[in-house]
């Protein structure tokens, strides 16, 4: 069995993205939406052993390794939408037009963004409405 199913990270995630606090399901664009990053730090916050045991940094520049929580997350989520099995979330990306640098709040430091300036986008998800 898989960290994924063993841990019931996607019911975990589900709730995430289900309490955003600015979430608007009843608006007529829907829940907002959370990058890979964003659901990784929460998912850290909320679920510290999950995350330990997960064995995976946050991510984000200068972490010194390729794999990261936010990029398993995401991998994650968009291999399961794209099997059909998580019917109830929609991903999608954040262009770098534009975009120099994106930085995110973690226990009174920052992490900032590795994608931007690159090739690759960053990767978004949210609640269907």
């Amino acid at each position: 069995m898989s960290y994924w199913q063993e841990l019931s990270i996607e019911e975990k995630i589900r709730q995430i993205l289900q309490e955003v606090p600015d979430a608007a399901p009843e608006h007529h664009l829907g829940y907002a939406y959370l990058t890979a990053y964003q659901i990784a730090i929460e998912f850290v916050k909320r679920f510290p052993d999950d995350a330990a045991q997960l064995g995976f940094p946050i991510g984000g520049t200068g972490i010194g390794q390729r794999n990261s929580l936010a990029q398993y997350l995401a991998r994650q989520l968009s291999r399961n939408i794209n099997a059909g099995k998580l019917n109830d979330v929609e991903g999608g990306f954040l262009s770098n037009l534009h975009l120099h640098d994106i930085s995110f709040d973690v226990d009174g430091g920052a992490i900032h963004s590795s994608l931007t300036n690159t090739d690759y986008t960053l990767s978004m998800f949210r609640l269907k409405s």
